[in-house]
């Protein structure tokens, strides 16, 4: 039995289940965070399980006496796996960094002489040729700033005190897309409209796949450029 992407992806998920909460993870747990039913996510714990790459545990059921459930760890196997690649991915990011953020500065210096028309597609041009999720959100984080400073002063400022006072990290990162997207909205065009829909799409998705340090990296980029 080979670990295929799809039982990596699952791994993946127990993983930073477990790492988040300091938990044994339950498979119904799992199910809800892929969105799978929980027989599919029993049958790939149970896959990973005889791969090596999961420890099962027994642990009380909440509210039932006496009844146990069955919870899984990963492995070390499984952490060794995920650490190097994780490392890796890490170190590339360090390098390709400081080449990404002056670019993104450069071009968002340029957008007080420069309509949308103009601003937009190079952004555009940016993201879909991104060689990573990390270069990926900072050029879309760069796109969400030229929207922002097409609003007025006294608009601009509410917001920038809003993120402000969010918590650091994913969450400020979060609360940005939501509140540019209502702003997106109205702005340029259905056409327009659609693509930067489907940017966003994208970009949550790939917010569950940013390394700590990636997060970290992004909004201190949102800070320096915005806040």
């Amino acid at each position: 039995m080979l670990l295929t992407e799809r039982r990596k992806e699952f791994l993946r998920h127990v993983i930073e289940l477990y790492h988040k909460t300091q938990l044994p993870v339950h498979y119904e747990t799992l199910a809800k965070a892929i969105g799978v039913s929980k027989w599919t996510a029993y049958d790939m714990v149970k896959e990973l399980e005889k791969l090596g790459y999961l420890i099962r545990e027994y642990v009380l059921s909440p509210g039932a006496v006496g009844r146990s459930q069955v919870v899984f760890i990963p492995s070390l196997k499984a952490i060794r796996l995920f650490e190097q690649k994780w490392t890796e991915k890490e170190k590339a990011w360090e390098n390709e960094w400081p080449e990404v953020k002056a670019k993104i500065l450069e071009t968002l210096s340029r957008v007080k002489n420069q309509g949308l028309r103009e601003i937009v597609p190079p952004f555009l041009h940016e993201l879909m040729h991104a060689g990573s999720q990390a270069a990926f959100g900072a050029w879309f984080f760069g796109l969400l700033i030229v929207y922002l400073r097409q609003l007025d002063r006294k608009t601009e400022a509410l917001i920038q005190n809003l993120l402000s006072h969010v918590p650091a990290g994913r969450t400020r990162l979060a609360l940005l897309i939501g509140t540019v997207f209502g702003i997106v909205a109205q702005a340029e065009g259905r056409d327009l409209d659609l693509t930067i829909a489907e940017l966003i799409g994208r970009y949550v998705q790939s917010m569950f796949e940013l390394t700590e340090q990636e997060v970290r990296l992004l909004d201190d980029f949102l800070r320096e450029a915005y806040l």
